[in-house]
């Protein structure tokens, strides 16, 4: 079993940066595909980033492209979300997820979810 706790979401204004952090428990995360996806109110939740465990390749949405960054301290079993430039429309509960495939997984199949953190943007 994985364990997968967020942490850093706040409230801020449009235009400002926050780093999500993604700790894990339970398990070494090195072997482990890990995503962040959200969801806004009455939204679908939608995948965000994502980074592989064997290569660190990473893929994005297109609405994070340029401005969100994944990455991984596997020594510190976390993984991160950089996000700059933020705005409204990125206001949502952020999800980090855990897979064991061994590439990034786009779509919201992974086998362990944490509790999520909320993310709010004022305009």
């Amino acid at each position: 079993q994985v364990q997968l706790v967020e942490s850093g979401g706040g409230l801020v204004q449009a235009g400002v940066s926050l780093r999500l952090s993604c700790a894990a428990s339970g398990r070494t995360l090195s072997r482990y595909a890990m995503g962040w996806f959200r969801q806004a109110p009455g939204k679908e939740r939608e995948f965000v980033a994502g980074i592989s465990w064997s290569n660190g390749s990473t893929e994005y949405a297109d609405s994070v492209k340029g401005r969100f960054t994944i990455s991984r301290d596997n020594a510190k079993n976390t993984v991160y979300l950089q996000m700059n430039n933020l705005k409204p429309e990125d206001t949502a509960v952020y999800y980090c997820a855990a897979d064991r495939s061994w590439a990034v997984v786009t779509t919201d199949d992974y086998d362990y979810w944490g509790q999520g953190t909320q993310v709010t943007v004022s305009s």
